[in-house]
């Protein structure tokens, strides 16, 4: 773990928790907005992706990066992965999901500098909480332009640890498989993604991050708790999607309340998240 990793880390989430839902705390949804745009802008191209909901305009922002042969003809397929910046009324939003967008400004700085086999697209998506519409509204855009997609990965609360016997709860018939302590980081993929999963588990864990994975068939039908963020509309549609995540409310008891604030998270945690996800990204691809 690095120092410098976990103080931008922690600056990042000085700046993104506070109460930003679209309607009821616009000010707070505007700063983190423009923070985001400008942070992203350091490394490269970014594109603001709109839509409408009730009246009132909505953006993805998309920073696009190259791959490490850009000069390969034909279109590539991408990595794509995303972090919801909105919140619930009400609550700042530090596990949910300043944790997950913080950890997408910093794989911005590793991948520009250090590119992947693929094209990448981080996207901090908006709406998430109001039904995913910012990532519906994108993963559909793709599919129309015919986009063929290596692998999306959705970044969802992944700050919150718990080492205490029985802190981590399951869906029902999951509890006699996974660890009854709440320390480590969840991959839930389709059934497309059990290779990615298996190697991006061993990567967290030399990386100090405990890490456990799920694969789900049927798009997570069967357990509905597993289709409850931005990875969904791609799941949906096809596409090799995993969601990784320190499992919101079966874990953190703070999940959507105004006590979901940095001192609750574990920034040691957060940021050997952070350097798995790195280094996975560049073992990977």
């Amino acid at each position: 773990m690095t120092i410098t990793l976990k103080e931008n880390l922690r600056l990042h989430l000085q700046e993104i928790v506070r109460k930003r839902d679209p309607y009821l705390a616009s000010g707070g949804y505007f700063y983190v907005k423009e923070y985001l745009r400008t942070q992203l802008e350091k490394w490269g191209t970014v594109e603001i992706d709109e839509f409408r909901v009730r009246h009132q305009n909505h953006q993805n922002i998309i920073l696009h990066l190259p791959a490490l042969n850009p000069e390969l003809k034909g279109r590539q397929p991408l990595i794509l992965i995303g972090a919801h910046y909105d919140a619930v009324p009400g609550t700042p939003g530090a596990d949910d999901n300043a944790s997950g967008v913080a950890v997408l400004l910093e794989l911005a700085s590793a991948i520009a500098t250090h590119p992947l086999k693929y094209p990448v697209q981080l996207v901090a998506f908006d709406m998430e909480e109001y039904g995913l519409l910012g990532s519906e509204h994108y993963a559909q855009k793709l599919k129309r332009q015919k986009q063929e997609i290596r692998l999306m990965i959705s970044l969802e609360m992944l700050g919150y640890c718990d080492k205490t016997s029985d802190s981590q709860l399951y869906p029902k018939g999951l509890e006699y498989f996974y660890p009854n302590r709440g320390d480590f980081i969840a991959l839930i993929g389709n059934l497309r993604t059990v290779v990615d999963m298996i190697k991006l588990r061993g990567v967290f864990r030399r990386a100090g991050s405990p890490c456990e994975f799920l694969p789900v068939p049927l798009q997570g039908k069967f357990v509905p708790d597993t289709r409850r963020s931005d990875h969904l509309p791609f799941w949906d549609l096809g596409y090799s999607a995993i969601m990784i995540t320190d499992t919101a409310n079966l874990r953190n008891p703070h999940y959507h309340k105004p006590s979901d604030t940095i001192d609750t998270l574990d920034l040691d945690f957060l940021t050997h998240v952070c350097q798995g996800l790195i280094n996975g990204l560049q073992y990977l691809f």
